[in-house]
């Protein structure tokens, strides 16, 4: 999963509670996240310890949330 604040739809909008933020405030490169990061964030997004993700992808406006 590719991972762009810039393209993100949400941004300024969803940014506190995104779990991008939280843990890497807003990089400023994508972030690309394998199957077993994905996971981590899930878990950690599952067991209340971080927001669940908040991308709105630019390109489709699809809203995707890992939680």
């Amino acid at each position: 999963m590719l991972i762009d604040c810039d393209t993100c739809v949400a941004r300024d909008i969803a940014c506190r509670d995104c779990v991008v933020t939280v843990l890497l405030d807003r990089p400023p490169v994508p972030v690309e996240l394998d199957a077993a990061e994905q996971g981590a964030i899930d878990s950690l997004s599952s067991a209340g310890l971080v927001p669940p993700l908040r991308l709105v992808s630019g390109s489709s406006g699809n809203f995707r949330e890992i939680a």
